[in-house]
């Protein structure tokens, strides 16, 4: 599994409204891990996130998944998050936002 020194998590949270950003280098392989990662915590949890994909075509090294949760009343999704983050081995999240 990846651990934070592949992947770069930013949490941001407003009313109703959460994200979480996993940024890395284009690798396949770590790209591959975050699905396999959210697909799991999606099985155990039934929650289904608004999930997407941002690669950049100029810098190699922006390559995201971002998951959020909108109209999220309940605040629910920092489970979502937390869990993720563990499957990940990620143990913390960057401090920019």
């Amino acid at each position: 599994m990846a651990n934070c020194g592949d992947i770069k998590a930013h949490m941001r949270m407003e009313e109703r409204y959460e994200t979480l950003s996993l940024i890395f280098e284009e690798s396949k392989h770590l790209c591959d891990e975050v699905k396999i990662a959210i697909d799991k915590v999606k099985a155990e949890t039934g929650m289904t996130p608004f999930i997407f994909e941002k690669i950049s075509n100029d810098r190699p090294d922006l390559h995201g998944i971002y998951i959020e949760f909108h109209d999220d009343i309940h605040r629910v999704g920092g489970g979502f998050f937390t869990m993720l983050l563990d499957e990940l081995n990620i143990d913390k999240c960057e401090a920019d936002i």
